[in-house]
């Protein structure tokens, strides 16, 4: 992601946008209805362009070092999996439906995936397969990714940075050299794009999640599986995906407890 394209840019928006609350998504049947907090001149459009652009530098180096999959039968399950999941986005925004979605695997060691804004999704190899996920935990996976970006949690994160920097720095500070704009762009890109999701949103990206694995036929019981592998995994070295989406006893609990709401779905949709 180029600096003096985030500065130019998220520069701007702290200056002229002023912060409103929304509400990203329906509730859907799990009921997720926070109101969200979003700078109004940091538009979805301009996040998810700024996304994008990441996102193609990313398979740019994948391609060159031959590590972008799109042949092998992992590819094709990442592939026809996403594909199932993105069909029941428009049920908790209808927009979802014109996004630019893209879907890749990644050979990689890495247990990690990730759909950031506007639908880009990355999968690593390593999670497939060294944990051994069977479809529906797949798709439980992803469904919790799409969540993320369905509910526009890195939006939600840049606009809670600006208002830090903001405080911090002062509206003056940010009209100054571009050197203030470029420390001001690389702190807002760490806390929206690396730093671990609150746990509200992690929970609602669970549920979310939850839900569009339901709608699409994958057996929502998959979840708690797939977080106790993702627990018995993060007892050796950490795994990346761990270290942004922390297992605890309660995030299961809480998927637990949501289960029966989405179970008449799977199974409409099974028949």
């Amino acid at each position: 992601m180029r600096k003096t394209f985030l500065a130019g840019l998220l520069g701007a928006s702290v200056v002229l946008g002023g912060c409103q609350a929304v509400n990203t998504t329906s509730g859907g049947s799990v009921g997720v209805e926070r109101k969200q907090y979003m700078f109004s001149m940091l538009s979805t459009d301009q996040v998810n362009q700024m996304y994008a652009q990441s996102y193609q530098e990313t398979l740019g180096e994948a391609s060159s070092k031959g590590d972008l999959d799109k042949t092998s039968a992992n590819a094709k399950r990442v592939q026809a999996i996403a594909n199932r999941l993105i069909a029941q986005a428009p049920q908790f925004r209808p927009d979802a439906a014109q996004w630019q979605w893209e879907v890749n695997l990644i050979k990689s060691d890495e247990l990690n995936a990730n759909c950031g804004p506007g639908g880009k999704i990355f999968v690593y190899s390593g999670l497939i397969e060294q944990l051994k996920l069977t479809d529906d935990e797949l798709a439980a996976v992803m469904g919790h990714e799409i969540a993320h970006a369905l509910r526009e949690h890195g939006r939600e994160a840049m606009s809670k940075a600006y208002g830090v920097q903001m405080a911090r720095q002062g509206a003056g500070a940010l009209l100054g050299l571009g050197q203030d704009s470029l420390a001001l762009a690389d702190t807002v890109v760490q806390y929206s794009l690396t730093l671990p999701n609150s746990r509200s949103n992690e929970n609602e990206a669970d549920l979310i999640g939850l839900e569009l694995s339901a709608r699409a036929g994958y057996d929502p019981n998959a979840a708690i599986t797939l977080w106790n592998k993702m627990s018995q995994a993060s007892g050796g070295s950490q795994p990346e995906f761990m270290s942004t989406h922390p297992a605890s006893s309660s995030r299961i609990a809480s998927l637990q407890a949501a289960i029966p709401k989405v179970m008449p779905l799977y199974e409409q949709a099974r028949k």
